[in-house]
């Protein structure tokens, strides 16, 4: 099983998963756990068809800790990838607006209401919004995905799921960690997502806002 269906499995469609704060830009976007699996396989169906992602191949995302980053991680677990920080032999690399282009690579708009990049891509990149908003809203591994796939910056699916933090089931998570590869994506999500928990999740926090935040969504617990 993948390291996607192992986080979302049982999970009632209509709850909120992830909460997105960016502090900023004053915005707040909630996501239903239907939301992001939706996002989910229509990144996993994109790096299927679009570049023929088998089990154990690398997948570099280099983004920030974002609502789209969450579609970008499930969506690579999901068709059995290995996230990756870089790699030279990355099936594709995910990066921010903005950042160095090279080799096959995707921006993401990380736009808080979704919308695809304001101007056209550097050369020889691709807009994932747009791409991938037009693949299927369902997704199934061609292959069952085993626990001894890797899944994350070497670590297998096992490994990355018996390396989780204690979280308190169903908890209400607010996080300020980035989602750095491995260990922010470790702690700051894979580890909130397999307790069951809501994550709301903090990006570029202001200090003076986060008890305000706190109330605001009841949080239980912080990261």
């Amino acid at each position: 099983m993948s390291l996607t269906e192992h986080l979302l499995r049982g999970l009632s469609p209509s709850r909120p998963l992830i909460t997105h704060y960016d502090d900023a830009a004053g915005t707040r976007v909630e996501l239903s756990v239907a939301t992001v699996t939706n996002w989910a396989a229509k990144t996993a169906n994109w790096l299927v068809e679009e570049f023929d992602v088998e089990p154990g191949d690398a997948v570099a995302v280099r983004l920030p800790a974002h609502w789209q980053t969450a579609g970008v991680l499930l969506g690579a677990w999901w068709c059995g990838a290995q996230v990756v920080s870089q790699a030279d032999d990355a099936r594709v690399t995910f990066v921010g607006p903005g950042s160095l282009v090279s080799g096959v690579t995707a921006v993401v708009a990380l736009d808080p209401m979704g919308r695809g990049l304001a101007s056209p891509p550097p050369d020889g990149a691709l807009d994932y919004l747009a791409e991938a908003r037009s693949a299927g809203d369902d997704f199934s591994p061609l292959t069952p995905i085993s626990g001894d796939t890797p899944a994350l910056a070497g670590s297998t699916v096992d490994e990355v799921l018996a390396r989780v933090d204690t979280v308190e089931p169903g908890a209400r998570v607010l996080s300020t960690v980035e989602w750095t590869v491995p260990d922010g994506v470790l702690h700051g999500f894979v580890s909130p997502l397999a307790a069951g928990a809501h994550l709301v999740q903090v990006s570029n926090p202001d200090p003076a806002k986060l008890a305000d935040h706190r109330r605001a969504e009841r949080t239980t617990a912080d990261l």
